[in-house]
């Protein structure tokens, strides 16, 4: 089944490191899913989140306000 997994962030640089991080994972792991980027401020508001990064996978909020490692990322989306 396909993941949806939403980066919520502005462009900051911590935001643009767990992009590259997800999308790493995604590749090595060859996982099926769909990345989505929103980094416009009232829809991340939408998902009730202050601090950035946020990753939302299949709309279930898993990190926010800070970088994952690449262990968090691949067990998060291999569970």
């Amino acid at each position: 089944m396909r993941k949806i997994i939403k980066i919520l962030g502005t462009g900051c640089p911590k935001c643009k490191t767990t992009t590259a991080l997800v999308q790493e994972v995604v590749q090595e792991k060859n996982i099926d899913a769909e990345i989505i980027k929103i980094e416009d401020i009232m829809k991340i508001m939408e998902y009730n989140v202050l601090s950035t990064p946020a990753l939302v996978i299949d709309e279930q909020i898993t990190i926010k306000g800070r970088v994952p490692s690449k262990k968090e990322i691949i067990a998060l989306l291999t569970e």
